[in-house]
């Protein structure tokens, strides 16, 4: 079986003999791979009226447990953004009355961002059917391969300094 990358590598083969092109056979592949899964993902959101960055907000915020907050700091870590994004983004989605701003009680120079109640029932409708999506996505690997999928991607992200995300600390 060949695909897009194999025919760009055997270019390159033919063109350049001399390098050993393999990486670029895994990297244009996750990249591909990647830039896939973001159109399904954006379209399974647009869908539920969402973008993708606004499901992965109250994500965040309804798997942080009750009373389902977090600091804009925290948010961004999560996020990987810059500060200005997640303003804008909390901006957003307070806007549409999913999240609501509330002072933080044991700072009071800080401010915690906290899903409504609005904001809870939209991430528990939603993330049933995402769950499946993205299972239907991943639907072409057996069990046995995805479980050493995992670990392959865990190993290379650990490699690359991908660290855990703990939105609290």
């Amino acid at each position: 079986m060949s695909d897009a990358v194999d025919q760009i590598l055997a270019q390159w083969r033919r063109e350049r003999p001399d390098l050993d092109v393999w990486p670029m056979g895994v990297v244009g592949r996750v990249s591909r791979l990647s830039r896939l899964l973001d159109l399904e993902l954006k379209k399974f959101f647009a869908g539920h009226g969402l973008e993708r960055w606004e499901f992965d907000v109250l994500a965040t915020l309804r798997r942080s447990g009750p009373p389902y907050e977090l600091t804009a700091g925290a948010l961004n870590r999560a996020a990987m953004v810059t500060s200005g994004a997640i303003t804008n983004r909390i901006d957003r989605l307070a806007a549409r009355g999913l999240v609501e701003r509330v002072p933080d009680e044991e700072d009071r120079r800080s401010v915690r961002v906290r899903l409504t109640g609005q904001g809870r029932e939209l991430v528990d409708e939603i993330v049933g059917p995402h769950v499946d999506n993205e299972a239907r996505l991943l639907s072409g690997l057996a069990p046995e391969e995805r479980d050493q999928f995992v670990r392959m991607l865990r190993g290379l992200l650990e490699s690359l300094g991908d660290k855990t995300i703990n939105p609290e600390a």
